[in-house]
């Protein structure tokens, strides 16, 4: 790790200093992303209401530039005006797949169809629930889990089923954000998502 994204990490801890209980999770979290990206891997994320919209929030940070400028050099006109991904995708945002599967086979597998179709070995799907108790969030995380993805889950510091499933396997991450409120744990997650997200940018485009 560098030693400017090493930085970010510090920041975050003193900033949000509630956060420093979860900081091996949040730490383990960045070194999946890391071996996710380096492997040419992509991420996935789900989630229901505000972590639905966290969830779009977190893929417009990896999908171009954050912090840090992301050239690219091909050569090619087009593509050099565009910049360099971290590949990521929404599952919550397809409006026409989400309603026909909750129609045809059902809500609670509005993610994990998904995940079937979308999910390669080594891929990293990223969890967002309050509860940890969200069937639609739950089967993501078995599918993913069947597929050999690694999952990442931001939850409460109760964890909910997400917790017990999480206890079962190492391609399971899962950060307790410390408060049983909804509201509370959005406000945690968000510093949290930034801080891993400017970290993974920063190991692989700081120059």
């Amino acid at each position: 790790m560098k030693d400017s994204t090493k930085k970010i990490f510090e920041d975050l801890f003193s900033d949000y200093r509630a956060l420093e209980i979860v900081k091996s999770e949040i730490i383990s979290a960045y070194d999946i992303l890391i071996t996710c990206y380096s492997n040419k891997k992509k991420t996935m994320l789900c989630g229901n209401g505000g972590s639905a919209s966290d969830c779009e929030h977190i893929v417009g940070e990896f999908m171009k530039g954050f912090k840090l400028k992301r050239p690219l050099s091909t050569g090619i006109s087009i593509l050099d005006n565009l910049q360099t991904p971290l590949r990521s995708l929404s599952l919550v945002s397809q409006t026409s797949l989400i309603t026909a599967i909750a129609n045809d086979i059902g809500a609670d597998y509005i993610f994990a169809q998904q995940v079937l179709g979308y999910a390669d070995e080594g891929d990293v799907l990223i969890a967002l629930s309050t509860s940890g108790n969200a069937e639609n969030i739950l089967n993501a995380a078995h599918t993913a889990h069947a597929l050999k993805c690694k999952i990442i889950v931001l939850t409460g510091k109760n964890g909910g089923k997400l917790g017990d499933i999480c206890r079962d396997s190492d391609n399971y991450c899962i950060i307790k954000l410390p408060s049983d409120e909804t509201y509370k744990i959005q406000e945690l997650t968000l510093p949290v998502y930034h801080a891993l997200c400017a970290a993974v940018e920063n190991e692989f485009f700081e120059k």
